[in-house]
């Protein structure tokens, strides 16, 4: 960690200063994990609603928080847990299994006004769709996010080999998706 974060991390535990230093985690951090959360819940209302949960949690969560990884990537584990479970939750209220859901969600894209992607990322938003909730989860943090694999284990708590094997297990059904 370093002196930004540590900094940041001390006043969101001291009651003087946490209201202040929560405006500074959000501004910071809001758009990176709204654009991780939109990947997965794929609504820009869902998204606004998981980010917002996700907050909350990592306020009421911050004595908890060791230091033992990056901030962010404890404020986006629990953005990627979240995110699960308003899936699970929203999947279990249809009476649907989590990737019927997650393809319903995906059809209904382009009627999002705030989807702005063309029929090239649509497809590509499908055939994520298609993956296995692990490979969708690893695909798009290394695709999308750019994530290390070092610090993808430390989110998903997955070894290495075990991240790299979903991701090109991931790649070849995308890519087998997208050819077909």
């Amino acid at each position: 960690m370093n002196v930004v974060e540590t900094t940041l991390i001390d006043d969101l535990k001291n009651p003087k200063t946490q209201e202040k230093a929560f405006r500074e985690l959000v501004s910071t951090y809001k758009e990176r994990l709204y654009w991780h959360i939109r990947r997965m819940v794929t609504s820009h209302e869902d998204t606004d609603d998981v980010l917002q949960n996700t907050f909350v949690k990592v306020f009421r969560s911050i004595d908890k928080f060791k230091g033992d990884s990056k901030l962010y990537s404890w404020m986006y584990r629990i953005a990627t847990n979240e995110s699960i479970t308003f899936i699970n939750q929203r999947a279990k209220k249809s009476g649907i299994s989590s990737e019927e859901l997650k393809d319903h969600l995906v059809n209904n894209l382009q009627a999002d006004v705030y989807f702005e992607g063309d029929e090239i990322q649509l497809q590509l938003q499908k055939a994520i769709a298609i993956l296995p909730q692990k490979q969708q989860l690893v695909f798009t943090m290394r695709y999308f996010d750019d994530i290390k694999y070092k610090d993808m284990s430390e989110i998903l708590d997955t070894s290495v080999g075990a991240l790299k094997a979903s991701y090109h297990h991931a790649v070849k059904k995308i890519e087998n998706y997208l050819t077909d």
